[in-house]
């Protein structure tokens, strides 16, 4: 009685070897038609990757800044023209103060006056002279009529702008009309910078 109750308690139930066998004989049994097909295992699933956590930035190893380009120094401001004060023009009148250098430009073309204006200049000035004279001539009536007319005129009214030029901002301070016995209308007084001193003298 106990064997065969032992028996029968074992029914029903498959070792591992059984269901082993079972597996491969299922794979060679084709199914019949209108049942479905049972679905195979599903495959064990892949282990999960765990990904590395964001690196920390390190103290102290922050990148630089990107540089900023130097801005260009500004160039100081040319000080304005100063004429030549009343008391020196009464010196210079009395032949209190002595004029240190003069030019005559009269028959001479805009271009050739204007180059040997500009060269007399900065020889004074290297040679220390302090008050110069430059006679360009009343002109004729009519050159004063034309302005663009060759002539004495013409250098009247062109040799102010150029005195008054950027170009010749470091050697002039300023320049005012001669007095009568300098020339009067046709002479300019010219008072020039220091050498060495910069524009900021006057």
């Amino acid at each position: 009685m106990g064997d065969e109750r032992r028996r029968r308690s074992g029914r029903g139930r498959l070792s591992g070897e059984d269901k082993a066998l079972w597996r491969q004989v299922t794979k060679s049994i084709t199914p019949l038609a209108g049942r479905p097909e049972e679905p195979p295992e599903p495959p064990p699933a892949a282990p999960a990757v765990e990904e590395p956590p964001p690196a920390r930035p390190t103290a102290g190893r922050a990148s630089p800044p990107a540089a900023t380009p130097a801005a260009a120094p500004a160039k100081p401001p040319r000080p304005p023209l100063v004429p030549v004060d009343r008391r020196t023009l009464q010196k210079v009148g009395r032949g209190l103060v002595e004029i240190d250098g003069r030019i005559d430009l009269h028959g001479l073309t805009q271009e050739a006056a204007r180059g040997r204006l500009v060269a007399f200049l900065a020889a004074a000035q290297a040679s220390g002279h302090r008050i110069v004279l430059v006679i360009t001539g009343k002109g004729a009536a009519d050159d004063r009529a034309d302005p663009l007319a060759p002539g004495r005129g013409v250098l009247r009214r062109m040799v102010p702008a150029w005195l008054a030029s950027p170009a010749l901002r470091a050697v002039v301070v300023g320049f005012s009309e001669a007095r009568r016995q300098h020339g009067g209308a046709g002479a300019l007084y010219v008072r020039l910078r220091r050498p060495g001193r910069g524009s900021g003298e006057r």
